[in-house]
């Protein structure tokens, strides 16, 4: 028997409302994004967030992400000593597709590196990158992208970014805003000297406190001095090793 109209909590077709705007904030650069991609969606989970990269000279800045899969893309090129700079919701390219009038696309990110080269990303989940029509599409893509756009084109599958490795991301890229050379040192010396197997086995080892060293386990992972599974919580519980 069907639930009365007022117990029905669905939200059934809901009409279509203009991309969210995010005011201006103190101390934040604003998005400056080509496309808003803060519309309602039924399928992805927009995300926005502030990074600062040297591009920025060191000042936050407002980033929209189509999804998760686009956001952790982001925060592990972020990771990267060598990133100068990252851009996402790019203006479009136009390439020849079938009929007659072009179509457009815009790459995911662009990340700059600090010697100035430039690689455009392409992220899409793997039962779309299986197909042969997609494999067709992102081949016409490359091939109109214009060398001044990017020096470099890559495909990144989504599907690689389950839930536990965005979220160990998110941590690990929180831990490196709070620098701390002299834990991180010493904890690397412990960990090639001393004899441990689980992260907490290590961290009751090292001569500082122990919320410094944990924070320092996550940084050593984030620059893959120090091993760990990312596709499970990176914990004080977990399996860790020196690279």
């Amino acid at each position: 028997m069907p639930y009365p109209l007022e117990w029905d909590t669905s939200t059934g077709k809901q009409k279509k409302m203009p991309a969210l705007k995010v005011g201006p904030i103190y101390g934040v650069l604003p998005f400056d994004g080509y496309h808003n991609p803060l519309t309602r969606s039924g399928s992805a989970s927009r995300v926005s967030m502030t990074l600062a990269t040297p591009a920025t000279k060191g000042q936050p800045k407002v980033y929209h992400f189509d999804g998760q899969r686009e956001m952790a893309v982001g925060l592990e090129a972020m990771l990267s000593p060598d990133v100068y700079g990252l851009e996402v919701q790019l203006p479009p390219i136009f390439y020849p597709y079938g009929g007659k009038k072009p179509r457009k696309h815009s790459f995911d990110l662009r990340v700059t590196f600090s010697d100035g080269f430039r690689r455009a990303i392409f992220v899409r989940n793997g039962t779309s990158l299986d197909r042969r029509k997609t494999q067709d599409e992102i081949a016409a893509i490359f091939a109109a992208t214009p060398a001044s756009f990017a020096d470099d084109k890559i495909i990144v599958n989504g599907d690689d970014y389950v839930r536990a490795y965005r979220d160990n991301l998110l941590r690990i890229y929180k831990a490196t805003l709070a620098a701390d050379e002299d834990a991180d040192r010493h904890v690397l010396d412990q960990a090639r000297t001393c004899h441990y197997w689980l992260m907490r086995e290590l961290l009751a080892q090292c001569d500082i406190s122990w919320g410094r060293a944990s924070d320092a386990v996550l940084r050593l992972v984030g620059q893959g001095a120090i091993k760990a599974n990312w596709n499970t919580v990176i914990s004080e519980y977990s399996r860790i090793w020196v690279a």
